[in-house]
């Protein structure tokens, strides 16, 4: 199981940053897919119309009491020593931690870039990057929040890999100092019982 989710992650967090940026003869920014597609950098205000504001205000669990930093970034994750484990990221270049349930099927990885992407670009390039390897992948639930005084875009997504059935849960993050996809995931048939957790682990993101 955990095997094969971290391909999956592994091949779509490559894509995401391996994507080109270009200038149209308009002077207008895009970003370039390898199947011949693109979109705006900037031209999202649809887009963030559709995606809902959630008003509530997420910190983090007081049982969260280990920062773990980024090296990349300005920001890091409070979570529960006595739940999570953590390593640094060896199956994917792109993540700098990866983090597991202690004895359970529940992983996450903590993936950093320092270039600054919009929130609704990341959201377009996660999507597509996704699809091209498992083509039925769909966003389920989508939301703004603001998480410890961060912006983020939170995503669910659903899709099959190798007859697996998994979910992607985690929060999007682009600013100044850089770009986060903090993510955890697991079997779809096992991600209700493990929300909670998931959204005690997410609501530990930070800026520093």
């Amino acid at each position: 199981m955990k095997q094969l989710l971290t391909i999956f992650l592994g091949l779509l967090v490559s894509g995401l940053f391996a994507q080109q940026r270009a200038v149209t003869d308009t002077g207008e920014e895009v970003i370039l897919f390898t199947d011949g597609t693109w979109v705006f950098v900037e031209d999202h205000t649809t887009l963030a119309d559709e995606i809902r504001e959630n008003t509530r205000r997420y910190t983090r669990s007081n049982d969260a009491t280990f920062l773990l930093k980024s090296s990349r970034v300005n920001h890091g994750v409070y979570l529960d020593p006595k739940l999570w484990s953590f390593t640094k990221s060896v199956d994917n270049a792109d993540a700098e931690y990866e983090l597991q349930l202690k004895g359970e099927d529940l992983y996450g990885m903590l993936i950093t870039e320092r270039i600054e992407i919009p929130l609704e670009t990341l959201r377009e390039v996660a999507v597509q990057n996704g699809r091209a390897v498992a083509p039925d992948l769909r966003i389920v639930d989508e939301e703004f929040r603001t998480v410890n005084g961060q912006r983020v875009l939170m995503m669910q997504m659903d899709g099959t890999l190798e007859g697996i059935k998994f979910s992607y849960f985690g929060y999007y993050y682009s600013g100044e100092s850089g770009t986060v996809q903090f993510i955890t995931y697991t079997a779809q048939n096992l991600l209700n019982s493990y929300r909670s957790t998931c959204e005690a682990l997410l609501n530990g993101f930070v800026g520093l």
